[in-house]
C-alpha cells in the first residue's frame, strides 16, 4: 500500500484524515476484511486485547464491537495515526512502537493484527508469530488479517511498494504459525487479502 515518505527511506507514514478513504479505494475488499477479523475473533472471552497496528482504529472499533468489555492495548509506529485512534478509545493503552520493538508487556486472550504484518520481511513475520505466542495466555487466540502473495498471480488486486509491502503467501505464514507453537487456520480469503485464527494451546 502507497505511503508517503516524509521522514528518510526508513520512514512511512500515513496522513490519518486520508487513510480510511486510502485504504477503501485500494483495498475493494477492506470493509470485508475487517468483518471477517472481528468475526474469528469469537468465541475468546477477551478481557485483554493487543493490537498490531493500530492505525487510525478501525480494527480496533470492529473488534470492540464483538468484546466491549475488553481492555485493549495497542502499538503503532506513527504518533499522528495514533491520536486519532487515542481520541475514539481514550481508555485504552495506545503505545508508539513499532512490530520489531519488544511486545507490550503482559499476557492477552487476544492479539490482533490487520494490513501491518505484511512491512515484515519473512524471517520478520516468524520472529513476530513467535513472540505474539510468547504473549497469548493458554486458549488465546491471535488473527492476522493481511494482504498476501496468492496462488494466482491474476489474485493480485492490493497496490504493494517494494520494499516497505513484503506480503507472503498464506502457505508460509502457516507454517510459521505452527512453528511458533500455534494452532493456525484460514478463516476467509478474497484474491490477495486473507485472515487466520491461530490458536494457543
Amino acid at each position: 500500500m502507497n505511503a508517503s515518505d516524509e521522514a528518510g527511506s526508513e520512514q512511512y507514514h500515513f496522513n490519518p484524515d486520508t487513510y480510511l478513504t486510502m485504504m477503501l479505494a485500494e483495498v475493494p475488499a477492506y470493509r470485508d476484511l475487517q468483518h471477517h477479523l472481528a468475526e474469528a475473533s469469537r468465541g475468546i472471552d477477551a478481557g485483554s486485547i493487543l493490537e498490531l497496528g493500530v492505525g487510525t482504529g478501525e480494527t480496533a472499533a470492529a473488534v470492540l464491537a464483538v468484546h466491549p468489555a475488553a481492555r485493549l492495548v495497542g502499538i503503532d509506529e506513527s504518533g499522528p495515526m495514533l491520536a486519532r485512534a487515542r481520541d475514539r478509545f481514550p481508555g485504552a493503552d495506545l503505545r508508539v512502537q513499532r512490530l520489531e520493538d519488544p511486545l507490550p508487556e503482559g499476557d492477552y486472550d487476544l492479539v490482533v493484527s490487520a494490513l501491518a504484518v505484511h512491512h515484515l520481511d519473512a524471517a520478520g513475520k516468524a520472529d513476530l508469530f513467535r513472540r505474539v505466542r510468547g504473549r497469548l495466555r493458554p486458549g488465546g487466540r491471535f488473527v492476522l488479517a493481511d494482504v498476501v502473495v496468492p496462488g494466482d498471480p491474476r489474485d493480485v488486486v492490493t497496490p504493494v511498494d517494494p520494499p516497505y509491502d513484503q506480503p507472503s503467501p498464506v502457505a508460509d505464514q502457516l507454517t510459521w504459525l505452527r512453528q511458533a507453537g500455534l494452532r493456525p487456520a484460514v478463516r476467509w480469503q478474497d484474491k490477495d487479502l486473507a485472515v487466520i485464527a491461530a490458536d494457543a494451546a
